[in-house]
């Protein structure tokens, strides 16, 4: 079965009751896991850039929309006691090595390298070290750092799965070239789903599925129309449940790939071949 994943990120705009909402919004979907971010801010982007002007509800400056969203541990901690409340797992895709052993704390079942992450080496062996099953993006990335990455996961016999992705907010739908799910799969011989940014519905989520992806993971969020720029390319409540509705129908539909007989076939086959024996 397709493994589903609501990306809050951070379209939660650091308000732990909006997170609650989308956690609530995947629950009801039906989702299997709801996925946030983790920053040191401090660590990922440089003085330079965190002191450049840019409005937000939150100020004028850089780092304060960066700090403005992002959430602490104590609200991660409230996360973790929500979640485990509602049966559903959570788990955070970290842009540093620093963030990823702080949030080791909580024991999530899975991890995520994010695509902006894929080539950070540190990092990469700081996730594959803890074992976990990892989900990785490869979004804005050539074969060669895929290459890379996988070794340092396979040296550290941790599980993993690749995911298709396009790292444009939103992605155009004539740049999905979805075809990248059988080229990663037959390349790499693992599992590969898809991450998907498009604003247009969740057409492209449905054909991934049809060409074998394992997982799909979509932004989410209550309002395409709230602050953030991953609002956009987010599917709303109503499009988060009919996403996972056509890819639980497309999981029967599918079936198992062996050839058989069914008991319903039996009676049209005794009576239309009955003239043949």
């Amino acid at each position: 079965m397709v493994f589903i994943v609501a990306e809050v990120g951070i379209n939660h705009n650091g308000d732990i009751e909006i997170a609650k909402k989308l956690i609530d919004v995947a629950v009801a979907a039906g989702c299997d896991a709801v996925k946030f971010q983790k920053r040191t801010i401090d660590k990922v982007y440089t003085k330079e850039f965190l002191d450049s002007p840019r409005d937000s509800p939150w100020g004028k400056t850089q780092r304060e929309q960066k700090e403005g969203l992002e959430f602490s541990y104590d609200q991660y901690r409230n996360i973790d006691k929500y979640c485990k409340q509602k049966k559903i797992p959570w788990y955070v895709s970290c842009w540093d090595v620093e963030s990823q052993f702080r949030m080791r704390k909580f024991k999530t079942k899975y991890n995520k390298v994010a695509s902006a992450m894929l080539v950070h080496t540190k990092l990469l062996n700081a996730i594959a070290e803890e074992g976990k099953y990892t989900f990785i993006s490869t979004g804005m990335s050539t074969m060669d750092d895929i290459t890379n990455a996988v070794k340092i996961f396979k040296k550290h016999d941790c599980p993993f799965e690749l995911m298709h992705s396009h790292s444009s907010y939103p992605m155009k739908i004539k740049e999905a070239n979805l075809k990248v799910i059988q080229t990663l799969r037959k390349k790499f011989g693992c599992d590969v789903g898809y991450s998907g940014h498009e604003s247009s519905g969740y057409l492209v989520c449905v054909a991934a599925v049809m060409l074998g992806a394992t997982s799909i993971e979509r932004h989410i969020t209550l309002d395409r129309s709230m602050y953030g720029s991953d609002q956009a390319a987010s599917l709303e409540p109503e499009g988060l449940w009919r996403l996972v509705r056509d890819i639980r129908t497309l999981d029967s539909i599918l079936g198992d790939g062996v050839k058989r007989i069914w008991d319903s076939e039996k009676p049209a086959m005794e009576k239309l071949r009955e003239r043949l024996v």
